[in-house]
């Protein structure tokens, strides 16, 4: 890989050495200066070679890099999921965005100074940008371009190179050369800055936008409910009660980043952008905190290969947690419509998965969430104890990635069913746990009988639609609360040592 060109203000090339940084401010400031430099550069040179100009040779602007050096063994408190490496050596990882990520690198940073008290390493990598990436919101350069300029671009400008991209790192395959460096992340930036793009191909709404706290879903009825929620929460209450908790919200998204502000935060100030005319593959919507610990919920439609994607990419922004709330087939004769289905297990048939997440990996229930979605269910619906058993049971979802599942032999599948001893079918909630587990998100499932297949209460207009105006209120009801409860209890306890591997990166 060629040198990276670093240009000053007055175009002047600079050698910029390795600095070094006893806390995390001063390493977050150098990591976004050099940053803001290369992609400043790079979109100089960018609009230059569309106007026609000669550039005189190749441009290449690469990532920022941060590092740390361990030269004695590390005690580290055991109880800590993150924030420490393992081992000695020199650990580094390349950073893209660190205006989207200040707070989550302001983070991650400080726990490293402090649980090794050793300085943080600042510098420029040999990973090079992406022209495409210089451009955060999504610019499609090449449209700029004539056809002779577009042939020509990769003879000026670096391309996305699937060699940066991989989830290796993330998937436990990794192996790092001899004497080089170990990751210091789950993902590289070349990595994170694709996902950054395709999340606003699929969802229709800025990374910026998108909440630690993720929802999906598989029916637009929830989606519905969502956005009525979501705006009257936007409105001022005379409820002092009402207010307060409404006043933590400070905005609601829409497709299109059209954004609707809380009035009793921002008294009379004006909705912004336009929502799109037709609806992207997964819209996203996000009740918004300053934070960032607010809800954002995507309808991920029917499937696992579309929940497998936009976990794929959502998981770069490093949610608290997300949650699978959705429709299922009852597989039990005891089961009524409407009742609800807590998974602490699951059936992996989806079959998207199993190159990443081998089937043999057990994809466990997580004790922080359980509890949060039992507790959220008991609140939302005054049931309790012994009275809870008669809505809600838990047990092992199974998904399959054959929605007509039920025109085949039924003596196989039944039979696997009742194996596994599962209570629930959809098509898409292991996808999303097991994508939670390998990508450390904390995950949950809990579903909705909409139909028993099993035992003759198919899925008819007539029967879904009576069903979805009596539960999805109160399902959503149930994961919005959940979601205030985990928040509420703190990280510590939400990001656990169950989904880290025995030599993990640092970084959450």
């Amino acid at each position: 890989m060629g040198a990276c060109t670093v240009i000053s203000s007055n175009n002047s090339t600079l050698d910029l050495p390795v600095e070094s940084f006893t806390d995390a401010d001063g390493a977050y400031a150098r990591v976004r200066a050099l940053y803001d430099q290369a992609v400043d550069f790079l979109r100089d040179r960018f609009s230059a070679f569309a106007r026609g100009e000669d550039l005189g040779g190749r441009v290449r602007a690469c990532y920022p890099f941060i590092q740390i050096r361990i030269d004695s063994e590390p005690r580290i408190d055991s109880r800590l999921a993150y924030g420490f490496v393992h081992g000695m050596g020199t650990f580094r990882t390349t950073v893209t965005r660190p205006d989207l990520f200040d707070h989550y690198l302001h983070h991650q940073f400080s726990l490293l100074v402090k649980n090794h008290g050793v300085p943080l390493e600042v510098g420029i990598s040999e990973t090079p940008i992406p022209i495409q990436f210089a451009y955060p919101e999504g610019m499609h350069v090449e449209g700029d371009l004539t056809p002779e300029r577009l042939y020509q671009l990769r003879d000026y400008f670096d391309l996305p190179d699937l060699v940066y991209m991989d989830d290796s790192i993330v998937n436990g395959t990794h192996v790092t050369p001899p004497g080089q460096a170990r990751p210091l992340a789950l993902f590289t930036a070349p990595r994170v800055d694709y996902s950054l793009h395709r999340l606003k191909h699929y969802t229709a709404t800025k990374p910026d936008h998108f909440q630690n706290y993720v929802l999906f879903t598989n029916y637009q009825f929830y989606i519905d409910e969502f956005v009525r929620r979501g705006l009257e929460i936007m409105e001022p209450s005379d409820d002092p009660a009402t207010q307060a908790y409404r006043r933590q919200y400070e905005a609601f998204i829409e497709p299109g980043d059209h954004i609707t502000w809380n009035q009793a935060v921002y008294p009379g100030k004006e909705p912004q952008g336009q929502k799109v005319a037709r609806l992207p593959q997964m819209p996203a919507y996000h009740l918004k905190r300053k934070d960032g610990n607010g809800i954002t919920i995507v309808n991920i439609g029917v499937g696992p290969s579309n929940a497998k994607t936009i976990s794929d990419h959502i998981a770069v922004l490093r949610p608290h947690v997300w949650l699978m709330l959705g429709h299922c087939a009852g597989l039990r004769d005891t089961q009524k419509l409407g009742d609800y289905a807590l998974a602490h297990g699951y059936v992996r048939d989806d079959k998207v998965l199993d190159a990443d997440l081998p089937t043999w990996v057990p994809v466990p229930a997580l004790a922080e969430v359980q509890v949060a979605l039992e507790d959220a269910v008991e609140e939302v619906t005054g049931l309790k104890g012994w009275e809870l058993k008669s809505i809600m049971r838990t047990g092992t979802v199974a998904t399959i990635d054959n929605r007509n599942w039920e025109l085949r032999d039924h003596s196989e599948p039944v039979q696997r069913f009742s194996q596994s001893r599962a209570i629930a079918l959809d098509m898409e909630s292991a996808t999303v746990a097991a994508n939670g587990f390998r990508f450390r998100v904390p995950y949950g499932t809990l579903l909705c009988v909409s139909d028993k297949p099993l035992h003759g209460e198919i899925k008819l207009p007539g029967m879904a639609n009576h069903f979805y105006r009596a539960r999805v209120d109160q399902h959503l009801a149930i994961g919005m609360r959940a979601m205030e409860m985990m928040r509420d209890t703190g990280l510590e306890r939400l990001h656990s040592r169950k989904l880290r591997s025995f030599a993990e990166a640092a970084f959450q």
